[in-house]
């Protein structure tokens, strides 16, 4: 874990060639997994089904919905929050979230003082069975690079522009460890069901580079 500027695992130094986050061309490690695709397809070991199969099943059944259900359970059952924060692989194995990319998994809650935001400075690790597959950019030398040595700046960039008073913790997800954002409950959902609360929480959110936003109908 790192607080603001300051990185405790993981110890890369920041590439300069790569000065902003946005997703750019079609990386090294991109064009490579294509062509072995192609040349698998073109062998008939392997399909364009298989691959749509695979991709529906991350993107669908392992999303980040479960991450969302979890967290609209945390805001809305007080025992349960605790014990997710206190023992979360245990929790999170009762509630079949468990499994390859995701077999410890530590959740991190936001505060009025503390903002955390996740990364992987080695490669891309992440909690896959709660948040499903990462964002192109988590995987972006310059993400991972860049939000250990400049989070606030980082944040700003995706649009998050927290106060000089919120600390920001920077947690270095591992193979071993991964990380979960516990974002704030935003004002004007009092009385909403889980249900409606998981509709409301995002996957950034969760990596912690954005907040959960109110819905729109109930801002005051």
């Amino acid at each position: 874990m790192t607080t603001d500027h300051k990185i405790t695992s993981h110890n890369h130094k920041v590439d300069p060639r790569f000065p902003h986050h946005h997703p750019r061309p079609q990386s090294y490690w991109g064009a490579r997994a294509n062509a072995i695709a192609s040349l698998l397809i073109e062998k008939g070991l392997l399909s364009n089904d298989a691959i749509d199969r695979v991709v529906q099943h991350y993107e669908h059944e392992l999303g980040p919905m479960h991450g969302a259900k979890v967290v609209a359970k945390a805001w809305t059952d007080p025992v349960f929050k605790q014990r997710l924060l206190e023992d979360p692989v245990t929790v999170l194995k009762e509630l079949g979230y468990y499994g390859l990319q995701g077999e410890i998994i530590r959740v991190v809650e936001n505060t009025d003082t503390v903002h955390n935001v996740v990364v992987c400075t080695l490669c891309s690790c992440y909690p896959w069975p709660l948040l499903g597959l990462p964002p192109s950019w988590y995987k972006e030398p310059a993400y991972r690079a860049r939000v250990v040595k400049e989070p606030r700046k980082v944040l700003q960039e995706f649009g998050l522009e927290l106060p000089e008073s919120v600390e920001i913790r920077v947690w270095d997800s591992s193979s071993e460890v991964r990380f979960m954002v516990l974002p704030q409950r935003p004002e004007g959902t009092e009385g909403m069901t889980e249900e409606e609360l998981a509709q409301l929480v995002t996957r950034d959110a969760m990596i912690g580079v954005a907040i959960v936003e109110p819905p729109t109908a109930t801002v005051r």
